[in-house]
């Protein structure tokens, strides 16, 4: 009896230290460069907005280059965007982006 106990008691805890959706897209953004309130406002939006296959695909556009979001301009930024070749995700990043950068 004590094994099963112990295992489901293993298994509580190895879930409360997993990072959820949210903190991974934060934790990314803040490492691409984004002061971390803008970088908070942006997880959470995106989180709310986007599906896991999404934000796996726009993860995938930090594998495209090591600049600085912080230091990229707009054009820039919407030319990566597009590469993903996704208007919802393009949307969703532009309205999270702008909503933010007023909110912050």
């Amino acid at each position: 009896m004590k094994k099963p106990l112990g295992l489901a008691l293993l298994l509580a805890l190895s879930a409360c230290t997993t990072m959820s959706p949210e903190a991974k897209v934060r934790t990314r953004l803040i490492e691409a460069g984004l002061p971390r309130p803008m970088a908070s406002c942006m997880a959470e939006r995106l989180v709310d907005r986007l599906s896991v296959q999404e934000l796996r695909r726009l993860g995938s556009l930090s594998k495209l280059g090591t600049r600085n979001v912080g230091e990229m301009t707009i054009d820039e930024l919407l030319h990566r965007l597009s590469a993903l070749n996704d208007p919802h995700i393009i949307k969703v990043v532009t309205k999270a982006g702008i909503g933010c950068a007023i909110a912050t």
